[in-house]
């Protein structure tokens, strides 16, 4: 018998079926064993002490490129992707320019990331009013879903979606059998000027905002058929998804994802930090966060993504005399493990089979890509997170890969790190240092969602 290209020896291994030690045997970049007597191989890789996740599925970022690739770039935002054990990435189709709304766009960018991504990734699709007619041509090419506002986006080619637009737009993605992901906030609801201070931004756009957009989404859902699918993204409160989880429970196929953060952060700071932490939905109080971590260990969070999304220094520092001139967005890609290890394992009693879910299995299998993607398994893609559960660490500009230098983050305290990104079986990352080369990412496109729904039945 041929040995194996790589085996992974010695760790805590985070299986669909739970936790164990177990070594795992990988060639030709699947996994082809996994178990306690697994043969040495080319490359044995000893992570004795350490725990080994599968490889982050980020179903929510934004690098800007082709047309703004000073913003982020494929090839910065995916070296955060590999220092974040993040081995997919789905990104999102606004900011780049042109944004991803037509198959010529579509093919633009997928261009530019085959030849730049360190990392897998997928493509979303814009839904916006005026590309209703290009939507069957996106999905054909391989979009993961079709991406919409309901409130204003800030950019000025990819407009809100009215909730008659997004109603037909829901009818042809049910045809299509695709999902659709959901900016939603009621823009009648949210302010756009005030105060200049940070505070003012996130009581400009409140959480009824969302719970009222979330409402209006429902009934948008309720004549487009059976098959209709809509993900809410970024939630940052609780009462936003008791909406998603009522509706949920009466048969309708919508879910939820939130970020890290809502989980991390507060208003204190927002206040504190200024432009790096603006977004939108905005940082909440530390109620709501507390609120919002309790749906999390409830199990009503059907995932987590980083909504990683990065703009120029220049475009942050500006906001900071008035936050209203801050560009929003959080560049967080590298985070969410560390801050689900530190505020979720450790103080809350998080389990890392359920980190493993939040981050990798469940958008795996929302988005199609499951089983090759999303778990540790024989069959599967080599693709793991292998983290240290109890390693101290400050996040500094050395550790930071972003374009722009700036993160919310910097000078955060962890105590949980990924110390090495394996990806189909070839380490992209290992004790801070990203190794992996450009174009080493493939393209990643969904199953049906009907053959997906059949692979999880089979026990994959």
């Amino acid at each position: 018998m041929t040995a194996p290209d790589l085996v992974i020896r010695g760790g805590m291994t985070i299986l669909p079926t739970g936790q164990r030690p177990a070594d795992i045997a990988v060639t030709g970049g699947i996994i082809t064993s996994i178990g306690s007597e697994v043969r040495d191989g080319a490359e044995v890789i000893d992570v004795s002490g350490l725990d080994v996740l599968p490889g982050v599925v980020d179903a929510h970022v934004h690098f800007n490129e082709p047309g703004r690739a000073d913003w982020e770039g494929w090839d910065a935002g995916t070296r955060g992707a590999a220092a974040g054990g993040v081995t997919t990435v789905l990104e999102m189709p606004l900011n780049a320019h042109p944004p991803t709304t037509t198959a010529a766009a579509f093919d633009q960018k997928l261009a530019v990331a085959s030849e730049k991504a360190l990392v897998d990734f997928g493509l979303w699709g814009g839904m916006v009013p005026e590309n209703l007619g290009d939507l069957e041509a996106l999905h054909q090419r391989g979009v993961v879903g079709f991406k919409a506002f309901m409130s204003d986006s800030g950019i000025d080619d990819f407009h809100r979606v009215p909730d008659g637009v997004l109603a037909v737009g829901l009818k042809v993605a049910a045809r299509l059998n695709a999902i659709v992901g959901v900016h939603a906030e009621s823009q009648q609801m949210v302010e756009t000027s005030g105060d200049p201070n940070p505070i003012a931004w996130s009581h400009a756009r409140p959480a009824a905002a969302e719970v009222d957009a979330i409402r209006r989404l429902l009934v948008c859902m309720r004549g487009a058929g059976k098959s209709v699918r809509a993900h809410v993204v970024h939630v940052s409160c609780a009462a936003a998804l008791a909406e998603v989880d009522a509706a949920r429970n009466k048969g309708v196929s919508i879910t939820a994802e939130t970020c890290p953060h809502y989980l991390a952060f507060t208003e204190d700071d927002f206040e504190r930090l200024g432009p790096p932490l603006k977004c939108a939905p905005p940082i909440r109080d530390a109620e709501t966060r507390e609120a919002l971590w309790e749906e999390v260990l409830a199990g009503r969070v059907d995932l987590i993504g980083s909504d990683h999304s990065p703009c120029p220094a220049a475009d942050k520092q500006r906001g900071e005399h008035d936050i209203w001139q801050a560009w929003g967005g959080v560049a967080g890609i590298q985070a969410t493990l560390p801050v689900l290890i530190t505020d979720g394992v450790h103080p809350r009693g998080l389990s890392f089979e359920r980190i493993a879910h939040l981050t990798a299995t469940a958008p795996a299998q929302l988005f199609g890509l499951y089983p090759r993607k999303g778990a540790i398994a024989v069959g599967a893609d080599a693709d793991f997170a292998i983290v240290d559960p109890e390693q101290r660490w400050t996040f500094s500009a050395k550790d930071l890969q972003t374009r722009s230098g700036l993160s919310a983050y910097l000078g955060r305290e962890f105590t949980g790190r990924v110390v090495r990104t394996v990806l189909r079986g070839k380490t992209v990352c290992v004790d801070g240092e990203v190794v992996g080369r450009s174009g080493w990412g493939q393209f990643v496109r969904p199953q049906s969602h009907i053959s997906t729904i059949m692979d999880m039945s089979n026990g994959h």
